[in-house]
């Protein structure tokens, strides 16, 4: 029998290839996805997203629903907006939701996906959570750090004494507090300090990390639209390859120095959280070896969330207050009743103040730092509520139209703390209608850290100090527009006037 020609065998194999492609696109078109906007060529939906990304898609959700499909170039995307939705991609299914998307921002500001926030799921990530929950951020670790956050909230609170009567960006000193508690903590002393030694200044620190937050939340098209990349139409990448290049110098140095006081000492006790990382590092027994470059993606993830979570919150709500002099007069006469005007608020008074955590909750509900969380990324094909999400689907939860969902909250979008007096809703991740640093595998592991210092910050600064807005600018005149990223802070800075309110000894003078 003679034997097919190459033309047979080449007909053949275009006909299999054509019923591959075939059975793929009828199978896709089976797939129920969830309701969306129609997307355009190329661009898919990107023509919808704004330069405020959480808002953009709240419109959208109106129309669409509590979970609904979009394309950002040629990524699929789903976002949840509803409390039932955040529960399915965070709790039912958050082991299918537990990866992260790989970003430029990843890829060129921490150390190629190697710290905590954009690592993939797998052993490398499964690892880092363990060593933040037992090592980094334990009970025990950070009770032994209380003494640096009261040192520090105290020379703040001595700062602002001396600014008595005189305009102050209050976000300066908040980020100065933030920084000074997160250096000590993690890197042993304050290495952005005003001394000719000194390999970054205060300032020039402080803009990096503001920096860093917001690539690391932008909407970079190169991202959505691969074939595109190498242009940087918008020049992120270029502003990431700068960035990650002042940040390795300054970790460089700090790792250096970790390294140089531990070196020939024997039975050597660490001192701050960089110790520790470094000798998780020499340890033998880890699953994975932690490298240098992951150590320094760490150590940039432990300073970028313990310092901007509690900046941008506790300005948001001081924000809120000065709209509002009779929630003002409420706190303070908590805090009288409470504390008295002699001792300033401790850490451990906290849960003897109400009305102080109602603030903190309606300001994290109002303003959350992540409204749209760090983006997830199904690892497998899945079923939400009926739909079906394919592998490879970048998936968003919007915490910011949940804390706006009218069903949950009455007047949401009224600054009202009394909504949480009585009620039993915690910002650990467990109450879905308040997300603030998510839920799940992939939750803030810093959280407790960051709640800490925001109660606190806010207590002290209620308590020591009277809040006016300046040059008698009326309440209603007070700008409350947001800037978006990683987190969302305000656009204009606040600016008040402090007045003391407790007697010239309790501030040291």
């Amino acid at each position: 029998m003679e034997a097919p020609s190459w033309a047979v065998y080449a007909l053949a194999w275009l006909l299999s290839l054509a019923l591959v492609i075939l059975s793929g696109h009828f199978r896709r078109r089976r797939a129920n996805l969830p309701p969306g906007p129609k997307p355009w060529p190329i661009i898919g939906n990107l023509n919808l997203i704004g330069p405020l990304p959480h808002r953009s898609i709240h419109e959208l959700s109106k129309k669409y629903g509590p979970i609904m499909q979009l394309r950002f170039g040629s990524r699929p995307i789903v976002v949840g907006s509803s409390v039932e939705m955040a529960k399915q991609f965070l709790k039912i299914h958050d082991i299918t939701f537990a990866s992260r998307p790989k970003m430029a921002a990843g890829k060129y500001t921490t150390y190629n996906y190697s710290d905590i926030t954009w690592s993939p799921y797998g052993p490398y990530w499964r690892q880092a959570r363990k060593m933040c929950l037992m090592e980094l951020f334990s009970v025990k670790r950070l009770e032994s750090y209380e003494y640096i956050r009261v040192e520090e909230l105290r020379a703040v609170l001595k700062g602002l004494y001396a600014s008595s009567g005189k305009p102050i960006v209050l976000k300066d000193h908040l980020s100065t507090l933030s920084l000074n508690v997160i250096s000590r903590m993690v890197l042993g002393k304050k290495y952005t300090d005003e001394s000719e030694t000194s390999i970054v200044t205060p300032g020039e620190f402080k803009k990096m990390l503001d920096e860093l937050f917001l690539l690391n939340g932008v909407v970079n098209i190169g991202d959505y639209i691969p074939w595109i990349d190498f242009l940087d139409l918008q020049g992120y990448v270029k502003r990431m390859k700068i960035l990650s290049k002042k940040f390795d110098k300054f970790l460089e140095h700090v790792i250096d120095e970790h390294n140089a006081r531990r070196q020939g000492v024997e039975g050597y006790v660490a001192k701050d959280m960089v110790d520790v990382l470094l000798q998780l590092a020499d340890d033998p027994t880890l699953e994975v070896k932690l490298h240098r470059e992951g150590v320094k993606g760490f150590t940039q993830d432990l300073i970028a969330g313990g310092t901007e979570s509690s900046a941008v919150t506790v300005e948001w709500a001081i924000s809120e207050l000065l709209k509002r002099p009779e929630m003002f007069k409420k706190a303070t006469e908590e805090l009288d009743r409470v504390i008295g005007r002699e001792r300033w608020v401790e850490e451990k008074d906290i849960p003897q103040l109400p009305y102080i955590q109602a603030i903190v909750k309606e300001t994290m509900r109002m303003h959350p730092v992540a409204p749209m969380l760090v983006p997830r990324f199904s690892r497998e094909d899945c079923e939400i509520a009926g739909y079906d999400i394919p592998a490879g689907t970048e998936v968003f939860v919007n915490t910011w139209t949940i804390g706006r969902d009218p069903t949950l909250w009455d007047a949401p979008d009224e600054f009202r703390p009394d909504r949480f007096i009585g009620r039993d809703i915690d910002v650990k991740g467990q109450d879905f209608e308040l997300l603030p640093f998510g839920s799940g595998r992939r939750m803030c592991p810093g959280y407790s850290l960051g709640l800490k210092v925001i109660q606190a910050s806010l207590a002290n600064l209620l308590q020591g100090f009277t809040w006016n807005l300046p040059d008698k600018m009326k309440p209603e005149n007070l700008n409350m527009e947001e800037i978006f990223g990683l987190s969302t802070p305000k656009k204009i800075p606040l600016v008040a006037v402090v007045e003391p309110r407790l007697p010239t000894h309790v501030y040291g003078q």
